[in-house]
């Protein structure tokens, strides 16, 4: 989902700049000089975010706001004027404006309002847009970053192939979601989804849970019981932690993925099934198999294809954009508002190594909403330094920094070919010798020192 930044100033250079900075940045800006011609865009495309000037002839600012919030209530809109439009700015938030911010704009404060708003809104709009049958991976397997990205290609890739999979992941990254994922987005999503946690299952019990028993085949089985095979036929089984399964199931479920037939406890008739597998863990069974404590041929047999799971500390493009989505659900779950976030805790997030994964991030979220705390990391305890809020104000400097980061990064890329780089930067020339200089970046040692990073 591809959120874009409508940018609304009658004064042309502000819009330019704007729009050159936030390109840079990795935003996808779209520029008007007039409200009304935003307002027109506005009522086709709902997929985007509004950052706008307060003082602009025909319609200001607060009327733009009155009109896009009978568009759309949920829009985000951040206004921003000088110094003597703070009382409309005030009056502006009590209308439900998400921010004012105040000309000269800081870079980083504008960035850090843009990556909430647009968090946000995705995150609404994946809550409250009912997905089409092509959607439902972007609307399960969420995040922005490469990675999900990734895995929601081989999600659909292996949803139609049918063939039976394993799915590595730490605890909390979120299998149990993928595997849901792969079943409902496949021929047999309207077939039953079976899970058993085999990790939680005692040893004694669990040949009975999976294959089920015949009555009287042992003490205490008193009556018939379908197992968890028999009750996947047709549709999906998805064994977790299978890890931990004992090597006597091993054997017999092993059989079961060969003939693709299963036989109750105390029965000899073979029942046949139709199920695809799908198996979890969080351990490498290779390793496992080669110390003797995971059957090499069972791993063999369900290792027809493999998905790994990132883990959320890898994910850092999709922690904000998560923590909003899982925010909004705890704010309907408990009948709360949303609390907005400071620039402050969400370094916490971002800084955060996230040892509970997806899971955990939930948590952290649900405390938020309900203004409590617990383990691990707590939101509602402000506990940053001198010396982070030194940094965290000195903001010309992060965003000169990245811009200069980007410059040199692309340079290399591109050899010191200009042209190259200002198409890939959508700078014009000028803009991008006027940047250059200004990093004392020269092409030449881009040209000659075989992609060596060199800058002054």
């Amino acid at each position: 989902m591809n959120i874009e930044v409508i940018i609304i100033d009658d004064e042309p250079c502000m819009t330019e700049s704007l729009a050159e900075m936030l390109t840079i940045a990795g935003f996808l800006p779209r520029a008007f000089g007039q409200a009304r011609h935003a307002l027109e865009y506005l009522a086709l495309s709902r997929e985007c975010i509004v950052l706008s000037d307060i003082r602009m002839p025909e319609m200001d600012g607060l009327a733009l706001l009155s009109a896009i919030q009978q568009l759309d209530s949920q829009l985000p809109v951040i206004l921003m004027s000088g110094h003597a439009d703070i009382p409309l700015a005030i009056q502006a938030m009590k209308q439900g404006a998400q921010d004012f911010l105040e000309k000269p704009i800081k870079t980083e404060q504008l960035f850090q309002q843009l990556h909430l708003a647009l968090n946000r809104r995705q995150a609404y709009l994946q809550m409250h847009h009912k997905p089409a049958d092509n959607e439902y991976l972007t609307q399960k397997i969420i995040g922005r970053s490469s990675a999900i990205q990734h895995l929601r290609q081989q999600v659909s890739v292996l949803a139609q192939a049918q063939v039976d999979t394993l799915i590595y992941g730490e605890t909390g990254s979120g299998k149990d979601v993928v595997a849901e994922a792969i079943h409902h987005s496949g021929p047999r999503t309207h077939k039953p989804f079976i899970a058993i946690n085999c990790g939680a299952m005692p040893e004694n019990l669990l040949e009975s849970e999976l294959f089920g028993h015949e009555a009287g085949s042992f003490t205490g089985a008193q009556k018939r019981h379908i197992g968890k095979i028999e009750a996947a036929n047709g549709g999906t089984l998805f064994l977790d932690e299978i890890e931990s399964m004992p090597l006597a199931a091993q054997i017999r479920l092993l059989r079961v993925l060969q003939t693709r037939t299963i036989e109750r406890v105390g029965s000899h008739q073979l029942i046949p099934v139709d199920i695809h597998v799908l198996a979890a863990s969080k351990m490498d069974l290779t390793h496992l198999s080669r110390q003797g404590l995971f059957r090499s041929d069972l791993l063999y047999r369900l290792n027809v294809a493999n998905l790994h799971i990132p883990p959320l500390r890898e994910r850092e493009n999709d922690i904000l954009l998560l923590f909003e989505y899982f925010c909004q659900q705890a704010a309907r779950q408990y009948q709360r508002e949303v609390p907005s976030i400071k620039p402050s805790q969400q370094n916490k997030l971002l800084n955060y190594l996230w040892p509970g994964n997806v899971r955990e991030l939930i948590n952290v979220a649900n405390r938020y909403v309900l203004g409590i705390s617990g383990d691990g990391i707590n939101l509602n305890e402000e506990n940053l330094s001198a010396t982070a809020e030194s940094e965290l104000n000195d903001l010309e400097y992060h965003l000169d920094s990245y811009e200069k980061s980007i410059l040199i990064s692309t340079l290399e890329t591109c050899a010191g070919e200009l042209s190259e780089v200002a198409m890939r930067l959508n700078l014009t020339r000028k803009t991008l010798y006027r940047k250059m200089k200004k990093h004392g970046l020269d092409k030449r040692y881009f040209q000659d020192l075989d992609g060596t990073m060199l800058s002054s």
